[in-house]
């Protein structure tokens, strides 16, 4: 039997991919990439030469035939857009087929945008929860935030630039002003950058701007439950209020982080009211 390899590829400087990569890149039959258009940049770069056909999520069924076609005369490399192949993608079902199929599947290791965005974002990177790409829906979205608002361990997700303001107002909103959050932007590239600060200000920021590019979004576990004060209670109302939040959902956010009764703080908001 020949081997399915997963060989990642840079997510942005060319020069991070190993020397083991290029080396079976070289030598496998069949290149399967997620875009053709961008992998071939790749392989012209560093002067590869061997077939490539695409697989991606409108095509992995119908390409599946010919895909094991080509392993059952030789190895073949399947590689993502950019990054670690079969996280987030269709390769994860190849693998799954490979597998199934009694081929021997390997993993050739490098660039990741995971744990790249953790390692630099300054979180705790004893544990972490990979949330995937953020739902395109708001409700959706806040949903899922709502889920694991009580995790203690780090949070990454990827997300789209422009729902970049808004997640990070739900974040804000669910999870708490205060809640530590890094957004790795361009990494490898030339506009680089991680913006680590609370979701409050993060959201202010990036309301404020228009980015661009890939980003990685790195968020602080849930801490430890402390009560807070009657003022501080009262300040996160107020924030919540005016944000355009019920006094309902305000005072379920506020309970699920301050060690308060929900009926509790809605009481007290009413009050102030």
């Amino acid at each position: 039997m020949h081997t399915l390899y997963l060989v990642a590829t840079p997510i942005g400087n060319l020069e991070d991919i190993t020397l083991r990569a290029l080396r079976i890149l070289k030598e496998v039959r069949l290149i399967a990439a997620e875009d053709t258009r961008t992998s071939r940049v790749l392989l012209q770069h560093f002067d590869i030469h061997t077939p490539i056909t695409s697989y991606h999520e409108h095509n992995k069924l119908v390409k599946l035939d010919a895909i094991f076609a080509a392993l059952d005369v030789g190895d073949v490399a399947l590689i993502s857009d950019a990054g670690t192949p079969a996280i987030s993608d269709p390769g994860y079902e190849l693998v799954r087929a490979a597998i199934a199929r009694g081929y021997q599947v390997v993993p050739i290791p490098g660039a990741n945008a995971i744990a790249s965005a953790l390692i630099a974002s300054g979180l705790p990177t004893d544990g972490y929860v990979y949330l995937g790409f953020l739902p395109k829906k708001q409700s959706t979205r806040r949903a899922l935030l709502e889920s694991v608002r009580a995790e203690k361990r780090t949070l990454v997700c990827y997300e789209s630039p422009h729902r970049l303001a808004d997640t990070l107002g739900l974040i804000a909103t669910v999870m708490g002003a205060d809640r530590p959050v890094c957004v790795a932007r361009e990494m490898t590239k030339r506009f680089e950058e991680f913006y680590r600060a609370t979701a409050h200000e993060a959201q202010q920021r990036y309301s404020q701007e228009n980015p661009k590019g890939e980003v990685t979004l790195v968020i602080g576990g849930a801490p430890t439950p402390t009560t807070w004060d009657r003022l501080r209670v009262l300040a996160e109302l107020e924030r919540l209020l005016e944000a355009g939040e019920s006094l309902s959902n305000a005072a379920k956010t506020i309970a699920a982080a301050s060690g308060w009764k929900k009926s509790a703080v809605y009481e007290l908001g009413l009050e102030e009211n």
